[in-house]
């Protein structure tokens, strides 16, 4: 029965020799209609299980009745979720019809696959966002995160990735949404079902005005969903994370509710094991890949914030947004130089991208060590050859920039997906001077090399 209630964690007391173990589930047997099922954390003493509840514990009373279930909390796998959009206990929430009674189900709780049955692929996953295919190459089976402040574009750019992947993508799409508004789950769900690609796609979402403990689940509930697909139906999965920061800041909750000392800056001492339980499951083994793309707050754009670095540390593919390039109107806002990829090499995008990549990069970041004596002096006082960096560089930064096809209702312009054949070629045309006479705003917010020489030619 119900010992004592702190917010999310709730104690419950067990006869001698009957306490369930860690991360059993339990019901809670109380008059409301929506059930309220709770997580064994820890065991302060012998009769007594310490949990986390997944659902709001408004309401409940001491010496309520508790049952153990005897096994991990479980959620609906396979086929049937399709087109679903579930919380994190596998309830659906979007208006339909009831899952099939036969519906297979698996534990949230799950190992990585062993180190020898994973393998690694040096795939590109093509994009069709020039900055990213360029510069930040993503390995199909890999991970990848973009980190940024509040209100530099993560979300745009995750939701341009599932429109532009889930329509040239085979296999199954499965997107977490972790303590985000309800709105833009509202929004994704319409968009999806408008798009026609809901039939392929799974969504789970722990929002922002749920209890930490439905937070800080629901992305085991997505991977949970996508480990089915990969090992049972051997297909590949593309695993779309918004936003694993708030996975962090729902397990801080958690942490200091269950009375553990705080460690730096705040967060729970069981931040690295937490990440590291998330981050290496995400695997591919032979035949089938879980890729997975995430979006992660930067708090006070604060780049050394413990989370961002324990979570940086797991990833193949580092996009960072940038607030400087977003207040000069560059979007995608990602930051050429502090972005990086393990796929950026010679042996696996071969040597012409390479050189194209380190030469933009080269071009950039000496551009960016002129700003100041440019602010300063003025462009006039540089060298010839600084001149004609600048210049190139300029042109760069805006044919880096691309209209993206989720923001074609706010802004007007055809949203463009460029192949990275033609990213390529438009970046050499530029180094090589080809653009040096034409006018800067002809290659802003273009796709190609084609579509900027149309417009520098006008009406």
């Amino acid at each position: 029965m119900v010992h004592a209630v702190r917010g999310a964690v709730v104690d419950v007391v067990f006869p001698e020799g009957a306490l369930p173990p860690v991360n059993t589930a339990l019901t809670v047997a109380w008059d409301r209609p929506e059930p309220l099922i709770l997580e064994v954390h820890s065991h302060p003493d012998t009769t007594t299980a310490r949990a986390v509840a997944f659902q709001s514990t408004a309401g409940l009373a001491r010496g309520t009745a508790v049952h153990s279930t005897g096994g991990p909390l479980t959620v609906p796998v396979g086929t049937a979720v399709l087109g679903r959009l579930l919380d994190v206990v596998g309830e659906t929430r979007d208006d339909g019809p009831p899952l099939p009674a036969d519906t297979p189900r698996a534990s949230i709780h799950a190992r990585p696959p062993q180190i020898a049955a994973q393998t690694r692929t040096t795939d590109m996953f093509e994009t069709g966002i020039k900055v990213i295919d360029l510069l930040t190459p993503l390995a199909q089976g890999g991970k990848a995160a973009m980190f940024g402040g509040a209100g530099v574009g993560k979300t745009v750019l995750v939701m341009e990735l599932i429109r532009a992947m889930v329509e040239k993508y085979e296999g199954i799409s499965v997107f977490a949404g972790v303590g985000e508004r309800s709105r833009e789950g509202h929004e994704l769900l319409t968009e999806m079902r408008a798009s026609g690609v809901l039939e392929r796609t799974v969504l789970v979402y722990g929002q922002m005005n749920e209890p930490p403990g439905a937070r800080w689940r629901a992305p085991m509930t997505a991977l949970t969903i996508s480990e089915h697909f990969r090992d049972q139906k051997h297909q590949n999965v593309l695993l779309l994370m918004d936003n694993v920061f708030r996975f962090v800041q729902a397990g801080a909750e958690v942490s200091s509710l269950l009375g553990r000392l705080p460690s730096r800056v705040g967060y729970q001492p069981t931040l690295a094991t937490e990440v590291a339980e998330l981050q290496e499951r995400i695997a591919s083994v032979a035949g089938s890949a879980v890729t997975a793309i995430q979006a992660v707050y930067v708090p006070a754009d604060d780049f050394t914030d413990p989370a961002v670095t324990t979570i940086s540390s797991h990833m193949d593919c580092v996009i960072v947004l940038s607030r400087a390039q977003a207040a000069e109107g560059f979007y995608p806002a990602i930051d050429p130089l502090a972005s990086s990829s393990m796929l950026l090499d010679p042996l696996v995008v071969g040597e012409a991208h390479y050189q194209t990549a380190e030469a933009v990069r080269q071009t950039l970041a000496r551009f960016r060590e002129l700003s100041d004596i440019i602010s300063l002096l003025g462009v006039e006082e540089l060298g010839v050859a600084d001149r004609l960096i600048v210049k190139r560089a300029r042109r760069l930064q805006r044919f880096l920039s691309q209209p993206f096809m989720v923001t074609e209702a706010f802004t007007g312009t055809p949203g463009a997906r460029v192949p990275l054949a033609e990213t390529l070629a438009g970046c050499r045309a530029i180094l090589e001077g080809e653009t040096d006479d034409w006018a800067e705003s002809a290659l802003y917010m273009v796709g190609t090399l084609e579509d900027a020489r149309r417009k520098e030619a006008g009406p």
